[in-house]
């Protein structure tokens, strides 16, 4: 087992290196260039300083960490943050993050595979080919990195879950289903089975990572996994307890979604609605581009109707090694295997829609769960029931699979026939020597020119691809883009649009050496309102009309110098911005205006092609009173000031008002002297405090704390103590026999069901 969990790794070693000779900035594209990584740098160095950045207030929009992708409360998401500030070259630290999370993805569908019974080759392919699948390399892997690290974590929980459920004796039943096999199919070693323990961690990681569809595909595996356990075994107990330690993660990972859903009602994604808008919903005949290297579905997306990419793609094998499975000997494990079947069904019909159910929108994103289940089943039953037997007829049922494979992708994509045809006659040639070198040299060999396949068919897949039309091609060396930046000390606020960078001018020498679009000012170490965010503060982003990524209106110019009726204040005032950037892109005759009153224009010499700069007239004002940005009808004092509490000196003799700039998340809590009192919002955004006539020096204490947080601590000590009574339930129930079935099998050297069934 140990020796083909090792060829997975290096099979996943292998194709990363073959990934990155067609593409060394593949794994750092488009999300994770522009929101992942340099998140990582941030909450790294904050980390460093002893504090959890659950809030930094001056990011604002993008700013409140408890519900963006953060992974607060998920410890291999705080480590890869504690070393990222360490590390200058951001391409490598990227690389080198998810090719550990590619081999523990790996390493987790291998251990599917060999609780379900399949020999150590099979599995090892399927561990090897996973992450190499078509919306994984191009989306999950090179992108969305929180959607990847949940995956990584959930296999591993599927695999221990069922080892959980189905325990020692059942295992037991049938050597062929626990023994690891060598090289001649002889049982080496007893896959061992777990306790309560390993499913609960490994769930809550895959929860923890702050991502709300590895949480959810979590929940729709163990939903799978019980029923095809009730269904094979004939009885509830075993699938109530995997359910009970996956109640308790997940009631241990409440802690991580609370925030959000508390704070929904502010943020673009309050509203809770199912739709269909066809919008990366797949339809299921793509599925029948499976194994054909060369397909380009065809479903809408951002790049219109045929897609550039690969992403059906599952492996080259999966298709026409169909006709090499004995499916009368198959038929007799359909209870067995039925877990598999049924999460691959249900991850099927999701990505064809609806295209929003609440929080959950393109669903796409599910096609790695649809590349799991049929991955996992096929190999397990090659695994399983592999035969070589009559190869001429199952060659030409084969041959018949792949011509399906050629019509179904040159239907959706006809004008590239010829490579799809050039494709065919591969995928092809790869079978004949795997069918020829598993009759004649054994499972080993077909098996390692299968993994060795994998390689060269990733290195074409990226190649064909280049240029992405995913990346952002933001600088990747911290010391270089920190050395060619303006140092810009306090709170700025830019003002510009990414989709007015031309292509040429995305380079530290052009628009990345004045501009900051996403999350890249964190990567310089400088303080920029907002950022990446997925769950924008709707009433600050409708009031600057600022977007997802930074990128404004051209009315937000005006909009930020806007006087605020109630105060007097101008936006930029209530915020506290000590600088204002306007991209020349955006606003081409801003600088040849007046600056707005107590404001300046301030040349950056040879950055004047890409950004005109005001500052104020007198100096740094976010430096000055803490966080308070307007006081009527009194006085107020910043005595102490921290990311989430702000402590005040308060006096007003007729009653005032004082106004932070916080953006009015929920969470906040005020008092004066002790007492709680209640606060308003100025502009649906900013935080505001009544001070009741008569207060002298009166003590006022603003503070916030993610909303729900007593709840979900309370959540994750409950989570913890039921993991502790059903792992104190499943040690007082092992018996002394379990404890010698691993030693006792493992002596025996020709895998006799019958003299393993009689030692157990």
């Amino acid at each position: 087992m140990y020796l083909w969990g090792l060829i997975t790794s290096l099979g996943v070693i292998a194709g990363y290196g073959a990934v990155l000779l067609a593409n060394a900035r593949h794994f750092y594209t488009d999300d994770t260039e522009s929101q992942y990584v340099p998140l990582w740098v941030m909450l790294g160095r904050r980390l460093r300083d002893g504090d959890l950045p659950v809030m930094v207030p001056e990011h604002w929009m993008a700013g409140n960490y408890s519900i963006e992708e953060a992974g607060l409360l998920n410890p291999p998401q705080l480590l890869i943050d504690l070393i990222a500030p360490s590390v200058g070259n951001l391409v490598l630290y990227a690389t080198v993050v998810k090719l550990i999370f590619a081999i523990i993805l790996g390493l987790g569908v291998y251990r599917i595979c060999l609780a379900y019974g399949s020999k150590v080759q099979w599995a090892a392919l399927a561990g090897v080919s996973i992450p190499f699948t078509g919306w994984l390399l191009f989306f999950d892997e090179a992108s969305w990195m929180t959607a990847f690290t949940g995956t990584a974590w959930m296999v591993h929980a599927w695999a221990s879950g069922v080892r959980y459920a189905r325990g020692p004796r059942l295992l037991g039943q049938r050597p062929e289903a626990v023994a690891e096999r060598d090289h001649a199919g002889r049982p080496s070693r007893l896959v061992g089975y777990c306790g309560p323990i390993p499913v609960f961690v490994y769930l809550y990681l895959a929860i923890s990572v702050q991502y709300i569809f590895p949480a959810v595909e979590a929940g729709l595996m163990i939903g799978a996994v019980a029923v095809g356990e009730l269904i094979y075994q004939k009885t509830w107990r075993p699938s109530l307890k995997l359910l009970l330690v996956s109640g308790l993660a997940a009631l241990a990972g409440l802690a991580t979604y609370l925030p959000s859903m508390l704070s929904a009602k502010v943020t673009w994604r309050g509203t809770a609605q199912i739709n269909n808008d066809q919008f990366l919903t797949v339809p299921w005949s793509e599925s029948l581009n499976a194994s054909l290297p060369s397909t380009l579905p065809a479903f809408t997306s951002w790049w219109g109707y045929v897609q550039p990419l690969p992403v059906v793609y599952i492996a080259w094998f999966l298709i026409p090694a169909l006709a090499f499975i004995d499916w009368g000997k198959a038929r007799d494990a359909w209870r067995e295997l039925s877990g598999i079947s049924l999460f691959a069904i249900a991850a099927l019909m999701w990505t064809a829609g609806p295209g929003t159910i609440g929080p959950l929108r393109w669903p796409a994103r599910v096609l790695p769960m649809v590349a799991l289940g049929l991955l996992l089943l096929v190999c397990v039953l090659l695994g399983r029931f592999a035969t070589f037997k009559d190869w001429r007829p199952r060659g030409i049922a084969a041959a018949v699979l792949i011509g399906l494979l050629w019509v179904r992708s040159f239907s959706a994509d006809p004008h590239n026939w010829v490579v799809h045809v050039v494709a065919a006659l591969v995928l092809a040639a790869l079978g004949a020597g795997v069918v020829w070198l598993a009759v004649n040299k054994g499972t080993t060999a077909a098996v390692a020119l299968a993994i060795v396949a994998v390689f060269p068919i990733a290195y074409f897949q990226v190649d064909r691809a280049q240029p992405t039309p995913m990346s952002w091609n933001l600088p990747s060396d911290r010391g270089a883009a920190m050395a060619a930046f303006p140092d810009f000390a306090g709170t700025t606020l830019q003002l510009g649009d990414r989709a007015l960078i031309q292509p040429g001018e995305r380079t530290l020498d052009g628009a990345y050496g004045s501009l900051v679009f996403g999350n890249y000012a964190k990567d310089l170490e400088l303080t920029y309102v907002s950022g990446y965010t997925p769950n924008g503060h709707y009433w600050f982003g409708d009031m600057l009309c600022m977007r997802w990524d930074t990128s404004v209106c051209p009315d937000a110019y005006r909009r930020a110098f806007a006087v605020e009726p109630s105060t007097g204040k101008t936006i930029v005032d209530l915020m506290n911005v000590d600088r204002v950037v306007l991209q020349r892109a955006l606003y081409p005759d801003a600088r040849n205006q007046e600056a707005p009153s107590g404001w300046k224009w301030v040349d950056y010499p040879g950055h004047e092609k890409y950004i005109a700069v005001l500052e104020r007239e007198n100096g740094l004002i976010s430096t000055r009173n803490g966080r308070i940005s307007a006081v009527e009808g009194g006085t107020a004092v910043s005595v102490s000031e921290t990311d989430t509490t702000s402590r005040v000196r308060v006096s007003s003799e007729n009653g005032g008002r004082v106004v932070f700039a916080r953006l009015g998340w929920p969470g906040y809590r005020v008092s004066i002297d002790g007492k709680d009192v209640p606060f308003t919002v100025v502009a649906k955004s900013f935080v505001a405090v009544d001070i009741p006539a008569g207060t002298r020096n009166g003590d006022l204490e603003l503070t916030w704390r993610p909303p729900g947080w007593k709840i979900g601590g309370a959540a994750i000590g409950l989570g913890l103590l039921g993991l502790a009574l059903l792992q104190w339930l499943y040690v007082r129930g092992r018996k002394p026999e379990d404890e010698l079935a691993a030693p006792a099998a493992e002596s025996i050297p020709d895998g006799d069901a019958e003299l393993v069934d009689a030692v157990r």
